[in-house]
């Protein structure tokens, strides 16, 4: 039986995780759960699964959630120390699935502690990916994706050699304002970039997915996970959300992994790695009824994210954290309408321009950057230059 911790238990890909668990009660034993403050959805989850330990994020949510949940024998933690007493719990794969840099250092703690970590935080990799893939290889542990991107490509290249890669392709939705110009973006309000056309996901990441700077972040991420330098790494835009990514080969031929647009399939696909668990309650793709598949190269004029992701892993050391930390403070002042959406990449670009990059290779550096980026974003935010 595998033992499973998540980081974001709550959240979409917390939720999901634990309905694929659920099916398959004689293969995994959830010890460890981590969450913020969605008390009902966390306290329904504790009584179902009756993990070792749970993570709130402050003491009263602590409290509140002991008093839900009486003596059902789960130890109840909270704050940051809380969440590396759940990475630290013996497990045999722990889902990073917190939203942000957050779930950089308790992800290191489960490396460390020698759990597998199914990555669907690609902040993680985005933050410290020299120093978090440097511990995996150390500790002998193996990093997952779960991002459908590079989970489709993870599923690509079983069996295949690195070097036979001649680039990687990531495919994008396009998010709600796909085919829009730049003028036509000016007013657009925080609804309507919450309003994605395939995905459901939380405010944050949809953000990211109308700016393309998600696509930006996977760029990053697929470039530590795949050992693949980032000119040979490419994004297409591709509406249909059916092909989640390809890999061509030095041959001419390329593999793509295709499938409905549902998270439980490449959950699932980590979960029971190295085998494949049955998933006969999801709908089957239909591809002659599923239409047209087509794909265009990103407008990246329009969405300057994308571009200032390149540019950020091609500097490396604490830029991508710079990049990353910035964009999590002006992301959030546009949900709560403190800064328009054209505002996001044109902070960003002030804000990497002020950085001097250091080395990123000791966690200390990493969370310095972060710290100075977030001073620097909030300083522009409330200054509105």
């Amino acid at each position: 039986m595998k033992r499973i911790s998540i980081l974001g238990s709550t959240g979409s890909i917390g939720r999901t995780t634990l309905s694929v668990v659920e099916r398959f009660p004689e293969r995994f034993r959830v010890v460890g759960l981590a969450a913020g403050s969605n008390l009902d959805c966390l306290a329904e989850q504790v009584v179902r699964f009756r993990p070792s330990v749970v993570s709130v994020s402050g003491a009263s949510e602590a409290r509140e959630l002991r008093r839900r949940v009486g003596a059902c024998g789960t130890e109840i933690v909270f704050g940051s120390e809380g969440l590396l007493r759940v990475a630290r719990e013996p497990a045999d794969l722990l889902v990073s699935a917190l939203v942000g840099a957050l779930g950089l250092v308790p992800t290191f703690a489960a490396i460390e502690a020698g759990a597998d970590v199914a990555l669907a935080n690609k902040e993680v990799l985005v933050v410290g990916g020299e120093l978090v893939t440097k511990a995996a290889e150390k500790a002998g542990v193996r990093l997952l994706p779960t991002d459908s991107e590079h989970n489709a490509i993870f599923q690509a290249l079983q069996g295949s050699r690195r070097e036979d890669v001649r680039r990687i392709v990531l495919t994008a939705s396009g998010g709600p304002f796909r085919g829009k110009k730049t003028a036509e973006l000016e007013g657009v309000t925080p609804e309507e970039a919450l309003r994605h056309p395939t995905w459901k996901m939380g405010a944050k990441i949809t953000v990211d997915s109308a700016t393309l700077m998600n696509k930006g972040f996977e760029v990053i991420e697929a470039h530590w996970l795949f050992e693949i330098p980032p000119d040979r790494i490419e994004v297409w835009v591709h509406p249909q959300s059916i092909v989640h990514s390809l890999v061509e080969f030095r041959d001419g031929s390329s593999i793509a992994q295709l499938g409905i647009p549902d998270m439980a399939i490449p959950i699932s696909y980590v979960l029971g790695y190295p085998e494949r668990l049955e998933m006969d309650h999801l709908p089957r793709l239909d591809l002659p009824s599923a239409g047209p598949l087509t794909f265009e190269p990103p407008d990246l004029e329009t969405f300057p994210c994308l571009a200032l992701a390149y540019e950020a892993v091609r500097v490396g050391g604490t830029a991508p954290a710079v990049l990353n930390a910035a964009n999590e403070v002006l992301v959030d002042a546009f949900l709560s309408a403190r800064i328009r959406f054209l505002d996001i990449p044109r902070l960003l670009r002030l804000v990497l321009e002020r950085h001097e990059p250091a080395p990123a290779r000791t966690l200390e550096a990493i969370l310095e950057a972060d710290r100075w980026a977030r001073a620097e974003a909030k300083r522009l935010v409330d200054g509105r230059l």
